[in-house]
Parts: structure tokens; C-alpha cells; sequence
């Protein structure tokens, strides 16, 4: 037995909206641990979802089926990138890229972005993504979620260090 397509799409819905408010991108793996087990015990959620299959699978049913795709899709959108690299939202991109994120724009100005904590795969795919493409160049490196550790400067020195020898122009810090 499954659950209903109805069913999951509510849940999904629900529990994005709760992660949205709790912050989930920025929690620790500790803290999401514990939500999923709150998740789990909540009658409304866990109970329901419990109903359609084993009690010992809900959990990793909210976890691998309802909130899999949360942290990709909340870091797809391209507007905040760019906004705060400095470009207008009339830009022509030509390109999109995932794992991580990026575009790259009709003028070879090729970004990236991710959690800061993700900073060594977005400096070196914005290099590679640029090394594959003749009239492309590094122009930025957008790290969100930029705390703890990501808050030192020596830190930040180091990263922006590297991504000046791979020729990017700009890292930019994001708190959130």
C-alpha cells in the first residue's frame, strides 16, 4: 500500500511550509533529526502517513519522499544570484546548471551558488563550467548560508584566495 498522490502533495506542502518557517536550510543535521522524529510522533503527520504504510518506514518516508527535493528547489531560483551579484533580472541566460547551481548568461559571465559549507564544488564547477566554453568566464561565486566557521575572516580569505586563482571575479558571503 502507498500513499495517496492527494495525501503526499498536502503533507509536502505542509511540511515545507514548516520548514520554510523553522529555517531548515540553515538547521544542523542534529536538529533536523530531531524535527523528523517530532514529524513522526505527530498524529497529523506521522499517524497519517502511518496509516498507508509500516510504522518503522514513516520516517523515512518524510524524509526521502516528502522533503528530498526541499533544499534543491529552495536553491534553484536564480533571482537572488543575480540580484546580489549586481545584474539586473532582464539578463539573458543561455544556460542552467544544477549540482550546484548556476547559469551561465548570453555574455559568457557564467555564476554559481550553494551552501557556503558546498564552497570547493561550486569554485571548481564555475572553473569547469568555464575551461568547457570558449567566450565563458568565472564571474561569481555566491555562498549562502555563510555561518558558523564561513563567519571567520581567515576563513573567507582562504576561499577567496582559491576562487582568485581560478579566475573567478567574485565571491559573495550570504548569511541566509
Amino acid at each position: 500500500m502507498s500513499v495517496p498522490e492527494k495525501v503526499r502533495i498536502q503533507l509536502r506542502s505542509q511540511l515545507w511550509q514548516i520548514a520554510d518557517e523553522l529555517c531548515w536550510m540553515k538547521m544542523s543535521a542534529g536538529a533536523k533529526s530531531k524535527q523528523y522524529e517530532n514529524w513522526t510522533r505527530d498524529p497529523d503527520i506521522g499517524g497519517l502517513i502511518g496509516r498507508f504504510v509500516d510504522a518503522g518506514k514513516v520516517r523515512v518516508y518524510i524524509k526521502d519522499t516528502l522533503l528530498k527535493d526541499y533544499a534543491r528547489v529552495r536553491l534553484a531560483d536564480e533571482k537572488r544570484p543575480l540580484r546580489v551579484c549586481g545584474l539586473a533580472e532582464s539578463v539573458v541566460i543561455v544556460e542552467r546548471y544544477v549540482k550546484p547551481h548556476g547559469v551561465r548568461l548570453d555574455d559568457g559571465r557564467t555564476l554559481c551558488w550553494g551552501r557556503a559549507d558546498d564552497w570547493k564544488a561550486i569554485l571548481m564547477a564555475l572553473y569547469e563550467r568555464t575551461f568547457m566554453h570558449m567566450q565563458a568566464g568565472p564571474f561569481a561565486a555566491v555562498l549562502m548560508y555563510a555561518d558558523g566557521r564561513f563567519q571567520e575572516m581567515r576563513f573567507r580569505e582562504m576561499v577567496e584566495k582559491a576562487a582568485h586563482k581560478l579566475s573567478i571575479e567574485k565571491v559573495v558571503w550570504l548569511n541566509s
